[in-house]
């Protein structure tokens, strides 16, 4: 307990958590195994790697900002229905997006479950027949920003993931790239326990 081990000048710590952030490409799954696809843990490097797991799922096709980690807890609260942890995607969008759209997804859409979907930020980068969209959502329902869509007579050509419970998909990242959280970060993440009981 009182060691300390060093090599080339730098400490040598023992971590018992490790936080990775994922620049997710399209065509693998978010599955720590599968005898179809690749997955997400064939692009990460750790000595570790059969305790990590991705937190949440983006689907085959969708891109962006993907956590792994060995952190259950913290995994259990970005994933909690009742933290309401916010995540932003951008999309291309086949058809017109409107101020309609803009208000129907403030309000709840109905994706065809028991409840309207909860309220969404819908931000409007271009519109046309072809439109660009950012989407703040603070649910996971299965495939649930192409449902929305959907449900109001437009399809989803493209999405990426940029961001997640104040975590930012990192621009220097490539597709298929991935690093170590900061400091800074982790702390951020683990700090939506207390803002959500606040």
């Amino acid at each position: 307990e009182t060691d300390r081990v060093t090599v080339n000048g730098g400490l040598v710590q023992y971590l018992k958590y490790e936080y990775y952030l994922l620049h997710k490409p399209a065509g693998c799954v978010s599955a720590t195994n599968d005898n179809v696809h690749q997955t997400v843990m064939d692009y990460i490097v750790s000595d570790r790697k059969k305790e990590l797991f991705p937190v949440g799922r983006l689907d085959l096709d969708t891109e962006g900002l993907l956590l792994i980690t060995n952190d259950g807890d913290l995994a259990h609260r970005l994933l909690s229905p009742a933290k309401h942890v916010e995540k932003t995607y951008y999309a291309k969008i086949d058809g017109e997006v409107t101020e309609t759209d803009v208000k129907q997804f403030l309000t709840g859409v109905d994706i065809g479950e028991e409840k309207l979907t909860r309220p969404a930020e819908l931000r409007i980068l271009s519109s046309g027949v072809q439109s660009e969209i950012e989407l703040t959502i603070c649910e996971g329902k299965f495939h649930q920003v192409k449902r929305m869509f959907h449900a109001v007579g437009k399809e989803v050509t493209y999405l990426k993931r940029i961001s997640m419970g104040g975590l930012v998909l990192d621009a220097s990242l490539e597709k298929g790239q991935f690093r170590l959280l900061t400091k800074e970060e982790i702390e951020g993440l683990r700090g939506i326990e207390k803002r959500s009981a606040s």
